[in-house]
């Protein structure tokens, strides 16, 4: 627009100076430069005509390319929001199968204590038959009776492993952590070499970790893993330790765990958790040897 004013201007001068001067005066000069100024001025309007034309093409455009541009940011929006409640809902079942499986697992684990028990039993009353047959008197089994000898037998130091067991996982499910903790404690200080007692120390690890004690859940933990490396609650509690870790603030550590469980437990379902849980935390699910498994603290 500057150009073409600057142009009129010139003009509007020529004309002025034509018009100041004599009709037989006027030299070709001045002809000229009137006929130079009205042809660039004619050239600067289509110029300036075909930028206006193009700024509006150009315009146009990028009003499109913001309509464009906020239609894809609500679609992105809304496939994120989708996607933030299909993980949320996807972590809710595993973590319900997850508890699920476990009382699946203490229930097949009461099952197992109650068949020991009938198996112990029946032998003790084929026993007791065995020694009718051969005469001999079955030896008394309750408190303070007459053993064999003129002596008295002992007084048994604690309940009976299935109820001492069974009432602990009872008090542990309705929430009584600590009368649960103290039965289970008995439970292993006790019956320390049955198949519940890897069980029992995973539940007072457990209880550590509900109560947000997560040194001392570490620690019990890991005796599951190394004094019941075989037992049910094996995964359970290397998946649970990795967690304590990262509550600890200990992300390198906790990593590796999980890594470790991922390594040793590939299908189960705290193999599946964990992974969940690295890709929250933005880690690559690596598979480290088994030999990595982080040690107590």
């Amino acid at each position: 627009m500057r150009v073409r004013n600057t142009l009129a201007g010139l003009a509007s001068v020529a004309l002025i100076i034509a018009a100041a001067t004599p009709t037989f005066g006027v030299s070709k000069e001045i002809i000229q430069l009137q006929t130079q100024v009205q042809t660039l001025s004619d050239q600067v309007a289509r110029l300036q005509q075909s930028i206006d034309e193009r700024m509006g093409v150009m315009r146009s455009l990028v009003e499109q390319s913001a309509d464009s541009v906020n239609q894809m940011s609500v679609t992105v929006k809304d496939l994120e929001q989708k996607s933030q409640a299909q993980s949320a809902d996807a972590n809710q079942r595993l973590e319900q199968v997850s508890g699920q499986v476990q009382s699946l697992h203490d229930t097949v684990d009461e099952l197992k204590s109650r068949l020991a028990k009938i198996s112990k039993q029946l032998d003790d009353m084929q026993q007791g038959g065995q020694n009718l047959a051969a005469g001999q008197p079955p030896m008394a089994a309750v408190p303070g009776a007459t053993a064999p000898g003129g002596g008295t037998t002992a007084a048994p130091s604690a309940p009976p492993p299935d109820a001492l067991y069974n009432n602990a996982l009872r008090d542990y499910n309705a929430g009584k952590y600590d009368l649960s903790s103290q039965e289970f404690g008995d439970y292993v200080k006790f019956y320390g070499t049955t198949d519940l007692a890897g069980n029992a120390q995973f539940y007072l690890a457990d209880i550590e970790y509900r109560q947000a004690n997560f040194e001392a859940a570490v620690r019990d933990y890991d005796k599951v893993l190394e004094q019941y490396p075989g037992g049910s609650k094996a995964a359970a509690a290397q998946l649970k330790k990795g967690y304590a870790l990262l509550e600890l603030g200990q992300r390198e550590a906790g990593v590796r765990e999980l890594n470790s469980l991922i390594a040793r437990y590939p299908r189960s379902i705290e193999a599946s958790q964990a992974r969940d849980r690295l890709r929250r935390l933005g880690v690559n699910t690596a598979v480290p040897s088994p030999s990595t498994r982080t040690k107590p603290h």
